[in-house]
């Protein structure tokens, strides 16, 4: 299945509990961008990757990351 995510970096404290969930360690903490409050905001390195699992949403303290999942199709019977 393939996913999405979205981070409202203005948001994200770089708090690191996404990294370790991710099961197909695509989440990082990007060191060479700082949001208004001063944090390294968490970002994804390769979207194409992402399978939608929900993992680092569920975990964020903040609510910052949101997950869509494509839908499956379903085959018709014969």
């Amino acid at each position: 299945m393939k996913g999405k995510v979205e981070f409202r970096t203005d948001w994200c404290k770089g708090c690191e509990l996404c990294i370790p969930v991710c099961p197909v360690d695509i989440i990082f903490i990007d060191e060479s961008v700082t949001n208004k409050k001063g944090y390294h905001p968490a970002t994804v390195s390769e979207m194409d990757a992402c399978i939608g699992c929900g993992n680092c949403g569920r975990i964020c303290p903040d609510s910052i990351i949101t997950v869509w999942r494509e839908k499956r199709v379903k085959k018709a019977k014969k």
